[in-house]
């Protein structure tokens, strides 16, 4: 009896459908599914293991961010030896960002195995790239250092590193603008305020002024996202003056 055979007899059927689901992802058939089920564990499902301790994805998310940051440094440092140390930690720094961790997750699909009692349409972007790192992390412990260089190189290294696009990707608008205010002695100023409307979640809205002329608005469910939003509408809007100096 095969592997697969020996799980869907001893284990239900949402057992035999998550391996099924998690196998294709990984490209190999984990030896613990309880560690990657918790992978996908969400704080809100409130379970404790036997001991009374709180059972979710955080200290796997904890885990996988210290490997992912690793495994791309190695890369990182083989892939381009003329880099120096600020070269190197800047090109890390936008392969790992939050954002291009969540869309890592969107593309894999990973939410559909997340176990909450939340509604998943509630959830915000950064539950995409929490549970890839915590999937990582429990690649780590399950099958160790190699396989989750593999995986690593596999899903993110391979069909998204490129190093030459990378060099002209932003890491944050909202940088950008200040450095550009701070340079060119302009003062600038962020308001930001709640604005939920009608919206079921909670929504921010921020208006970015500077030198108290209102250049750009935008709204997001975060005080940090709607600040990037807006920096990035205003980066677009002073694009021309802010590239000639």
């Amino acid at each position: 009896m095969n592997f697969a055979s020996h799980l869907f007899s001893s284990h239900s059927k949402e057992d035999g459908d998550f391996f099924l689901g998690i196998t294709k992802i990984l490209g190999f058939k984990p030896k613990s599914l309880d560690l990657f089920k918790k992978a996908f564990l969400h704080r809100s499902a409130n379970k404790k293991d036997d001991e009374g301790n709180p059972m979710n994805y955080e200290r796997l998310e904890f885990l996988g961010d210290s490997m992912l940051g690793t495994i791309i440094s190695k890369h990182l440092y083989d892939a381009v030896p003329e880099g120096d140390e600020g070269y190197l930690t800047k090109m890390r720094s936008k392969i790992v960002s939050r954002k291009h961790l969540n869309e890592l997750g969107k593309d894999l699909n990973l939410i559909e195995f997340v176990n909450s009692r939340i509604p998943k349409s509630h959830f915000g972007d950064n539950i995409h790239g929490n549970v890839f790192e915590a999937l990582v992390g429990a690649i780590y412990l399950d099958r160790g250092y190699n396989y989750c260089e593999k995986f690593i190189h596999e899903s993110v290294i391979e069909p998204y590193v490129d190093i030459e696009q990378l060099e002209g990707r932003v890491i944050s608008y909202k940088s950008l603008v200040i450095e550009w205010c701070q340079k060119q002695k302009k003062t600038f100023h962020y308001n930001v305020y709640e604005d939920s409307g009608n919206d079921p979640l909670k929504h921010f809205a921020v208006k970015l002024s500077i030198e108290d002329n209102v250049i750009a608005k935008a709204r997001a469910t975060s005080k940090k996202k709607a600040e990037e939003r807006a920096s990035k509408r205003a980066y677009f809007a002073l694009q021309g003056k802010m590239n000639k100096s």
